[in-house]
């Protein structure tokens, strides 16, 4: 993987681990980069940036802003199915959404918003599944707040 070979290759970094290249770097892994991508996204579209063709509903919390309403799934629906819903753009983009809080949702302009993100991200630790290295989970935004104990924040 690109992401992996090349930073191994800079000067003073073939000793560091992924995990230690990114932080060094000041990059982002590819799955957190994504997860950002689908937040802005939502943001674009609770602005009107972007067209809803997802037909996504928002619902406005004192507590926590607005909020993205996860759709329904069908109880009965397979096994497969679930997979697919939970993988699905429309689910992510809201789970993530809601993750949240109120004071990150910043509408008055892309970049402030991207600001307060890039802020509420950093609580988060970045470590992908790596071969050879073990992990607390699966890197996801939703993988670090659902952990025992909730919110892990570094």
């Amino acid at each position: 993987d690109v992401q992996r070979y090349l930073p191994s290759r800079i000067s003073g970094m073939s000793d560091l681990s992924y995990w230690e290249r990114l932080s060094a770097l000041k990059l982002q892994s590819l799955q957190r980069r994504r997860e950002r991508y689908i937040i802005i996204h939502t943001w674009k579209t609770i602005v009107g940036y972007v067209p809803n063709d997802l037909n996504m509903k928002f619902v406005v919390n004192k507590r926590y802003g607005i909020q993205v309403a996860v759709p329904a799934l069908n109880k009965s629906a397979s096994g497969k199915a679930k997979t697919c819903y939970d993988r699905s753009f429309h689910v992510k983009a809201a789970q993530l959404w809601n993750l949240l809080p109120a004071d990150a949702k910043d509408f008055q302009s892309l970049d402030k918003f991207k600001v307060s993100l890039s802020t509420f991200l950093r609580k988060f630790p970045d470590k992908p599944p790596v071969t050879g290295y073990s992990t607390a989970n699966h890197n996801s935004l939703l993988d670090w707040s659902n952990q025992s104990g909730g919110l892990q924040m570094m």
